[in-house]
């Protein structure tokens, strides 16, 4: 019983990390407008159902790409490129 109570507070920090996403350390004025952004996905099929900035300071979409299928993104706010895609 001790140590399930000692090895909770580290599971649960290890489990943060897992749901982590990418770090974008450009400053916000160097970003694409969200805007901006978001229209140029559109234009290229994406549905976003949700467009946010992430903790770790980069665009994230949840939506569809054009062949229907679920996404979710991980965008550099600067470049556009994607860093992470699940």
């Amino acid at each position: 019983m001790r140590k399930t109570l000692l090895a909770a507070p580290l599971l649960f920090a290890l489990s943060g990390a897992v749901f982590a996403g990418p770090t974008c350390t450009q400053p916000k004025e160097k970003w694409i407008k969200e805007a901006d952004f978001r229209k140029n996905l559109e234009t290229q099929g994406y549905q976003i159902k949700t467009f946010k900035v992430t903790k770790g300071q980069c665009y994230e979409i949840y939506g569809t790409d054009k062949a229907g299928k679920k996404v979710e993104i991980y965008f550099d706010p600067v470049t556009a490129a994607v860093l992470e895609s699940k």
